[in-house]
């Protein structure tokens, strides 16, 4: 769709940094979020489901804990995010108050969305929240939450969130102006980018990491996520919350920040699902027969198109399709154990009784169960 054709849209979600909800690091900036709860009321009120993904506990806890950079021990993370969640929450149900409107907390961790049922129950919950008229604010659960089970950044959040409940906008709120096509500290004609589709390879190379240092995310992550959105059908604008009524303006169709196009073909829901999932238990590599087919014939990955297994997974794990370059393009829930797996690699499905001394699935992934990345 067009930026013109925001303002039919249905469902919102919307994203803010940490250094944008801080401050730049120096505690909550209670008057950017009144103005920011403010404009997201004033969606409500046309209509338009509203979620908020907001990142900023950590930041907060360390404001409140004096700390002058971000801690590196994951025990100290969890404690800055568990007394910087008390002053997000409060700060967020007083805003929403004042115009009548409920908010409720829901911290996630990728364990909570690598399970298929939990995924739904989160879905469930999420659209029953949406359908009492209130507003969710989702965070991830980083007092609890392992490196094992992080997401890495609340963009990545922020888009699966907006698969889970198939929004139509993703708006990623920065402390800077959008994306440009070099980096604009270091080269003076910088040019923004306005709008650009996800697939475009420019993507890669201009974003970069985080300036502020006190989120996890950059540009780069910010590109991840409007790609994992798109995949559901979702847009993404990546846009400064510094500019007055930001959010309200985006949904006008103003010409703000960098619109990514969600120009290719939303997947089916189990299968934006395994697209967003990062918890890769290993890896099998493809001979360039086996990509062929998956590319183009959208069929089963059998074993005899493998050339090699890595990992340790067991069967019902999510394992990444790489090529012989060591590119991904595919992922899917394997049907065997890493060593079975290694044993019938590069066999034909007739070879896996007297190898493994049983025969199973011919498929070493069905089809259903994987997705081109």
């Amino acid at each position: 769709m067009s930026r013109s054709e925001f303002s039919k849209t249905k469902r919102i979600v919307v994203k803010i940094g940490s250094s944008l909800l801080t401050d730049g690091g120096r505690g909550l900036n209670k008057v950017a979020i009144a103005d920011w709860v403010a404009q997201m009321a004033a969606l409500r009120q046309q209509g338009v489901d509203v979620v908020l993904v907001s990142s900023g506990s950590v930041a907060e806890g360390m404001c409140r804990l004096k700390l002058k950079s971000r801690p590196k021990t994951l025990h100290e993370l969890q404690a800055a995010a568990s007394v910087g969640q008390m002053g997000l929450v409060r700060r967020f149900e007083d805003e929403f108050q004042l115009h009548d409107l409920l908010a409720a907390q829901v911290l996630l961790t990728h364990d909570d969305l690598s399970d298929r049922q939990r995924y739904l129950n989160a879905r469930s919950t999420l659209l029953t929240l949406l359908d009492f008229g209130v507003v969710p604010v989702i965070n991830e659960n980083d007092a609890v939450a392992t490196e094992e089970i992080r997401f890495g950044d609340n963009d990545t959040l922020g888009a699966l969130v907006a698969n889970l409940v198939e929004a139509d906008l993703l708006v990623i709120l920065t402390d800077q102006t959008g994306l440009f096509d070099a980096n604009p500290s270091l080269n003076p004609d910088a040019k923004l980018i306005s709008s650009i589709s996800v697939n475009e390879t420019l993507l890669d190379e201009v974003a970069g990491g985080s300036i502020s240092g006190l989120g996890r995310g950059g540009m780069s992550t910010k590109v991840r996520a409007a790609r994992l959105a798109a995949r559901s059908g979702a847009a993404t604008v990546i846009v400064s919350g510094k500019i007055e009524k930001v959010l309200v303006e985006v949904f006008n169709g103003a010409e703000l920040g960098t619109y990514l196009i969600p120009n290719i073909a939303p997947l089916v829901a189990r299968k934006q699902w395994l697209a967003g999932q990062l918890q890769l238990k290993g890896s099998v590599t493809l001979d360039d027969g086996a990509v062929k087919i998956l590319q183009s014939a959208g069929k089963s990955l059998l074993a005899v198109g493998v050339k090699s297994v890595e990992g340790n997974f067991k069967r019902g794990d999510l394992v990444s399709c790489l090529d012989l370059s060591g590119n991904e393009v595919a992922r899917g829930l394997i049907n065997y154990a890493s060593d079975e797996a290694a044993k019938i690699a590069g066999k034909a499905s007739s070879e896996f009784e007297s190898l493994l001394g049983y025969a199973d699935d011919e498929e070493l992934i069905h089809r259903d169960n994987l997705v081109l990345i």
